[in-house]
């Protein structure tokens, strides 16, 4: 069934539906206004589906009101409250509502000028994260003033962020770590790290050392060429 036939709702069992749609018919259908879920429900449901859960942050903007533990009591963490149905992006006329495109250009742009790394931990595409040796990082734009509250697609607007960066700053994943576990691994810094925190804190993103900005250009040439330099860094420092 065509999403646009008239008169018929669509199944969001359909796999040539687009991913927005399906997940505003999965919870409409499976969840209902009120009703709680998990996101590895909305996963096992829709498979196989990059950024899914960038799929449903997009339903906000279109009228969905979709709470986590953060923004209402009783729910447990991870836990998702589907409070509010909006507009039906499945229809014709709603399958636009809320989008802000961010174009190939802009998104290419915003990279450049944030040299390839997440603002947030600073780290570069297909490198490994600290505290989990199999998952490699892949990067993605992020919103300085949330989407969901209306904010402009602009380049001022837009950041380089990791995907788990991103997912955290929705606040749609648990944080990793308790407060009182990150001020103790923060309290055992440095004098100068600490300042050097604080500075990256006020500005909201992680300032780059000459060093880690030689390194994320260096992360962008095909690999037979950062071989290359590796071996001439090499002969260099050995002569």
């Amino acid at each position: 069934m065509s999403v646009d036939d008239a008169g018929a709702k669509p199944d969001w069992r359909n796999p040539n539906l687009g991913t927005r749609v399906r997940v505003a018919l999965w919870l409409a259908d499976e969840v209902g206004e009120g009703g709680r879920f998990v996101k590895q429900q909305l996963r096992e449901a829709i498979p196989g589906v990059e950024q899914i859960d960038r799929r449903m942050r997009d339903l906000r903007p279109a009228g969905w009101s979709i709470l986590t533990y953060r923004d209402r009591g009783g729910l447990a963490p991870g836990e998702l409250l589907l409070e509010k149905i909006g507009k039906p992006v499945w229809e014709k006329e709603h399958r636009a509502a809320g989008l802000r495109v961010v174009t190939a250009a802009t998104r290419r742009r915003v990279f450049e000028r944030d040299n390839h790394r997440c603002v947030r931990c600073g780290i570069l595409p297909g490198e490994l994260y600290p505290d989990e040796t199999e998952a490699a990082a892949r990067l993605t734009i992020g919103h300085v003033e949330p989407h969901k509250y209306g904010s402009a697609s602009g380049e001022e607007n837009l950041v380089t962020e990791c995907s788990r960066c991103n997912e955290t700053a929705k606040h749609l994943a648990s944080p990793r770590f308790s407060e009182r576990q990150v001020w103790d691994e923060i309290t055992e810094l440095p004098r100068k790290d600490k300042q050097m925190l604080l500075a990256w804190l006020v500005a909201g993103k992680r300032e780059q050392s000459r060093v880690e900005r030689a390194m994320s250009h260096l992360w962008q040439l095909p690999g037979a060429q950062r071989e290359e330099i590796m071996r001439r860094l090499g002969r260099s420092l050995s002569s």
